[in-house]
């Protein structure tokens, strides 16, 4: 089978590009600084910790394949602004209470906000006009995405230690708003899709969907490599900065941004070669590439090989970050789409549900280096996965 779509001539949705940015760069600010935050506020473990993104993903389970069924009935423009605030209104409860129970309440009513905005967001990046070429424009899409995270990294470990470690609630909240704003003042045309009319809320139609070849395979590969972002890197990866490395909170933000920058390095890349030479031709080296960079993080300690390691781990999942999507996108009839990537979203919740129990518990009942261990494993074993199922797709 070809994955390799033909180009389609018309401009990007600069609004989904700009609000992208604002949400991340929110994002971003607290993603160093929430498992610090956990540990001096709640005085959680390891579990703990890892709970949070178990939470917010059951949270965005919730919501992504709804939003794919009611995203042109109800309107992009409408649900990706009241995803946003909700998150906002989320990040000031969150900063607020002092009951771990409530903050892990909070925490998954925003990852339900996460979803609305994260799948109208997508679906319109993948089947808009605007996209030149599918395999660039889900890119140009996650590099707005990690620009911000870059850039909110950076500068999250100093605020949480210099401002006050509620600051980067706010920061994240204020960050909500301006996307809300960003979008809501943009011409509907930038958003909304103006092709085929409304699905109707059709269960059956799901059933067409998971039926395309490689969609489950794709199902199943974007949600371990997001149960490996945010169970290993995302909740575990500053901490075994703080106990292998002896860094500082500051110093940890800063490694923290460099896997930003590699993941920013590499999109563009990803894309577009898949976009030249095939999806899944990529997408097997650069599971395999991946799975490599995080076992061997096991052998680093010292903090100058930390921040080359931090590197290449953003870069090897920003390699492929996009591909799933892309293939999804290029099999399913535009129609389906919203709906596919509704359970795409749906499938990757649930990495990030299970992911972060699996690494967690498992961090706590040995020690922090078997998570990366695990992780690179099974990226190798969905390699080997996708280049059978390539074999047998490939005329």
């Amino acid at each position: 089978m070809n994955d390799r779509p033909a180009a389609t001539p018309s401009r990007v949705p600069v609004a989904v590009l700009a609000a992208s940015f604002l949400f991340n760069l929110g994002q971003g600010v607290l993603r160093p600084s929430l498992p610090l935050y956990l540990q001096q506020v709640f005085a959680a473990n390891y579990r703990m910790v890892t709970l949070i993104p178990v939470v917010f993903g059951a949270g965005k389970w919730v919501a992504s394949l709804p939003t794919g069924y009611l995203l042109d009935r109800v309107g992009r423009r409408r649900l990706m602004v009241t995803g946003l605030l909700l998150i906002a209104a989320c990040d000031i409860a969150s900063a607020m209470t002092g009951s771990y129970d409530l903050f892990l309440g909070f925490r998954a009513l925003a990852g339900t906000g996460w979803a609305i905005f994260g799948t109208v967001a997508i679906t319109t990046m993948i089947d808009h006009p605007g996209a030149r070429r599918r395999g660039q424009a889900i890119s140009l899409l996650l590099m707005s995405e990690t620009l911000g995270l870059l850039l909110g990294s950076a500068v999250g470990g100093s605020l949480y230690q210099r401002v006050g470690a509620t600051s980067p609630f706010v920061f994240e909240a204020a960050s909500m708003v301006g996307a809300a704003l960003v979008v809501g003042s943009w011409p509907p045309a930038a958003v909304e899709h103006r092709g085929a009319p409304p699905v109707a809320v059709d269960w059956r139609l799901l059933r067409g969907v998971l039926r395309v070849p490689g969609v489950l395979l794709m199902s199943a590969t974007s949600a371990a490599l997001t149960g490996i972002q945010t169970g290993v890197i995302v909740f575990l990866y500053p901490l075994y900065l703080l106990d292998q490395g002896g860094l500082r909170p500051e110093t940890v933000g800063y490694l923290v941004s460099l896997g930003a920058l590699g993941r920013l390095l590499a999109l563009w890349l990803g894309g577009s070669a898949s976009d030249r030479w095939g999806r899944l031709p990529v997408l097997v080296p650069g599971l395999l590439g991946y799975g490599a960079v995080l076992a061997s993080l096991t052998l680093i300690t010292h903090p100058m090989p930390l921040g080359l390691w931090s590197l290449m781990i953003g870069a090897g999942a920003g390699f492929v970050a996009s591909l799933p999507t892309a293939i999804i996108g290029d099999r399913v009839a535009p129609p389906l789409q919203g709906i596919a990537i509704g359970w795409l979203r749906t499938a990757t919740d649930g990495g990030m549900l299970l992911g972060p129990l699996v690494m967690g518990a498992l961090a706590d009942a040995a020690d922090l280096a078997a998570p990366f261990l695990l992780a690179g494993a099974l990226l190798g074993a969905l390699a080997w996965r996708c280049r059978r199922h390539a074999l047998r797709t490939t005329p």
